[in-house]
């Protein structure tokens, strides 16, 4: 048999059977301090595909950084064949200053595939383009809610477009599938036009552990490695799950003081009373049906809210 091919990355050459821990440099703080992402890359000695792992891209989102943490931590990212890339936190920037955002203000997530002559944002993703993308197959993109808005354990891809990718996303077995476009200028979307695959996995809000849902990120990752042929039988997921390809916020007619009735997870039937908007003078109270039926598959928890803001995210069950 002939030798495996090796695995260039950060002027580095990665064997078969390596468990290597580089760092790549993505620029410098005004101060000019360097700033590195760490970049586990696992290695089988048995040739195999290729899975990112990648937390952190919003700096504030900890709980796919926390997912990343634990399966290093418990030894769980040994791949029988193929290749484990690992970066638990992407957005080193973010993550310092406990902001979605990297200094200059722009969406990482937004910013693909890059240019090494654009904003601090685009050279990030520039940088991933040229040093990781055209190593990996398929992906996991750990994310979390933002701006005071919590998701309930829930994989989103494209659904009934590619079969691979429906695959993956039902090898995980999440509680919820959604069916979600590609987004311009995203991860997602930059791994689509080069055929590899990846989908997003979404749990909790900004700056909180949702322990639970990490918990269901890390079982969930090893039914993929299971599902590639990288990884033993896995553990099947806790409950069936259920796929929306259709789904819909309920928003806030009116500003006010907000107070949910509803929980994640919670099945919302049409006409349903699923929270209140109240003035904060105690002069009116609203109370808020559901227009439709489907499953709360993210809650805003901010008390108060403009007319317009997003309450409830309800998933229309297939």
């Amino acid at each position: 048999m002939p030798p495996l091919d090796p695995i260039y990355l950060n002027d580095l050459t990665i064997m078969p059977g390596e468990r290597v821990l580089t760092r790549l440099v993505i620029s410098r703080l005004p101060s000019g301090t360097l700033i590195d992402v760490p970049v586990h890359v696992l290695r089988s000695a048995v040739p195999g595909p290729v899975l990112l792992l990648m937390g952190g891209m919003h700096g504030d989102e900890v709980n796919g950084i926390e997912t990343i943490r634990r399966m290093l931590r418990r030894d769980l990212l040994r791949p029988t064949c193929g290749t484990i890339i690992a970066i638990p936190i992407f957005n080193i920037y973010g993550f310092l200053n406990f902001s979605r955002e990297v200094p200059d203000g722009k969406d990482v997530n937004r910013s693909f595939p890059g240019s090494p002559r654009g904003s601090l944002a685009s050279r990030v993703a520039h940088r991933f383009m040229r040093e990781i993308m055209p190593l990996i197959d398929y992906g996991i993109d750990f994310h979390t809610g933002g701006a005071a808005r919590a998701n309930h354990p829930q994989v989103r891809c494209e659904l009934e477009v590619d079969p691979v990718t429906d695959a993956l996303a039902a090898a995980f077995g999440a509680p919820f599938t959604l069916h979600a476009a590609l987004r311009p200028g995203s991860l997602r979307e930059a791994a689509h036009r080069l055929s590899k695959r990846i989908i997003v996995y979404e749990t909790g809000e900004s700056l909180r552990i949702d322990d639970a849902g990490v918990e269901v990120a890390v079982a969930g990752t090893l039914r993929v490695l299971h599902h590639l042929g990288m990884g033993a039988a896995a553990p099947p997921p806790a409950q069936a799950g259920v796929v929306c390809r259709r789904h819909t916020w309920l928003r806030a007619r009116f500003a006010g003081l907000w107070r949910s009735l509803v929980q994640n997870g919670d099945f919302v039937q049409k006409g349903q009373v699923y929270g209140s908007v109240a003035d904060p003078y105690g002069e009116r109270t609203v109370r808020l049906e559901s227009p439709v039926s489907g499953f709360v598959v993210g809650l805003n928890y901010m008390p108060i809210v403009n007319q317009g803001d997003a309450l409830v995210h309800i998933g229309l069950p297939a």
